[in-house]
């Protein structure tokens, strides 16, 4: 799957399932921004995984200190490095996000939103142990998925990707329990609260789940201070 995101939805036609969503999906995607930019403290340091062309950097880079965006995507991250042309000491790193090149205790904030906890199709708890990794003590990591209650609109929107051709055919009969197919292979799940609840279970952080705007689930760890540190 990593590499539909490197090559068939990448850059432009990335952005493009952007321009074409309903207006409750533009609404719950500038919901999580706002939420992350909520989460965030003035002129820290902020990594993004999963940045894409750049759609949520720009909005982090109104409030960041210090800004670093990672994908896999070459050429999604050229279109980003576009996309930032007002903030050239944004850092744009083509990397995976379960071996990320980064020292430990980095980042004040890790952001992954957007379901990206799923596109990624990683080992979820690799992911998320290397967030927490690079997070400082006292820091914040954030994933987010889909709320159930927005399923419907979720379907909509990923039905109108498909009609571009942006995705391929959507397997109506698939379509059920948080899941969604294409018949050239593309899917994209969902992570319950019970999901991660379990995938940070035994991290040394404190974990807190928040609905957002009745369409995201938002997974909040803070890796706990040690007496060292």
């Amino acid at each position: 799957m990593s590499s539909y995101y490197e090559e068939k939805l990448a850059a432009e036609r990335l952005k493009r399932c952007y321009d074409i969503a309903p207006p409750r999906v533009k609404q719950y995607l500038n919901a999580e921004i706002v939420h992350v930019l909520g989460s965030m403290k003035t002129g820290r340091t902020v990594l993004e995984l999963g940045c894409g062309y750049g759609r949520v950097l720009v909005r982090l880079a109104e409030k960041a200190g210090s800004l670093v965006g990672i994908d896999i995507s070459r050429v999604s991250l050229l279109l980003a490095r576009r996309t930032m042309s007002a903030y050239p000491d944004c850092l744009l790193v083509q990397a995976d996000a379960v071996r990320l090149p980064f020292q430990d205790r980095s980042f004040d904030l890790v952001a992954c939103i957007q379901n990206g906890i799923s596109a990624f199709h990683s080992d979820n708890r690799l992911l998320i142990g290397e967030s927490v990794r690079v997070t400082k003590h006292g820091g914040k990591v954030l994933f987010s998925s889909y709320s159930d209650k927005f399923w419907n609109h979720r379907l909509e929107w990923f039905r109108l990707q498909a009609r571009e051709g942006l995705l391929g055919e959507f397997d109506e009969e698939k379509a059920k329990n948080g899941v969604i197919e294409c018949k050239d292979g593309f899917e994209a799940t969902t992570v319950r609260p019970k999901d991660f609840l379990s995938l940070t279970a035994g991290l040394d952080a404190e974990v807190r789940l928040e609905e957002v705007d009745e369409s995201s689930l938002f997974c909040e760890i803070v890796p706990r201070r040690s007496p060292a540190s």
